[in-house]
Formats: C-alpha cells, structure tokens, sequence
C-alpha cells in the first residue's frame, strides 16, 4: 500500500498534467472557434455579446415641487428635500 507521501506526490503530479491537458485543450478550442467565425463572418453580437453600449437614459421627470424662497425644484421622487420636509406639500405644487 502506498504511503501518504507517496500518494500526495501522485495527486500533485495529477493536478500539474491536468493543468497542461486543460490549457492544450484550450488552445485547440479558441483555434477552432475563431476559425469559425472567420469562416462565416460571425459578429458578437450574433453570438449574444453586447457592443457595450449605454442602455438608453430615461428623461428626467418634470419638477413638481418649488421651493419659492430659491427655486429649487423636485420631482416628487426619491428623499423629500430638506425645504420640503415636514411641510405641507400642496403649498408647493407647481401649476400647471
């Protein structure tokens, strides 16, 4: 029966040929793909990747708060401002 030692000399030297098979392996895989996709003209964004491009912005909401001593303004979304809080908000509606 092999000793302790001997067996964890075996599983390192496992690890290391694993190691090199996977990077072979690897190397013939991405070979094969770009070949592919040189083949037929295949872009990322047929492949599913995205060009990185900034997802639309949404358009800031109209102001439907002011506060008449500086004209600040808020949308109504979010944390009230400080000028608004624990007032009456009907007081600074702005009308239409």
């Amino acid at each position: 029966m092999p000793s302790y030692k001997q067996l964890t000399a075996q599983l390192e030297k496992l690890h290391k040929e694993v190691a090199v098979a996977r990077e072979k392996e690897i190397a013939q895989a991405i070979a094969e793909i770009k070949e592919k996709i040189a083949e037929y003209d295949i872009t990322a964004e047929e492949l599913g990747f995205s060009s990185r491009a900034a997802a639309p912005r949404k358009k800031p909401l109209p102001a439907r708060y002011r506060n008449p001593k500086t004209g600040e303004t808020w949308s109504g979304r979010g944390r009230a401002p400080g000028w608004l809080a624990g007032k009456n908000r009907d007081r600074f509606l702005i009308q239409d």
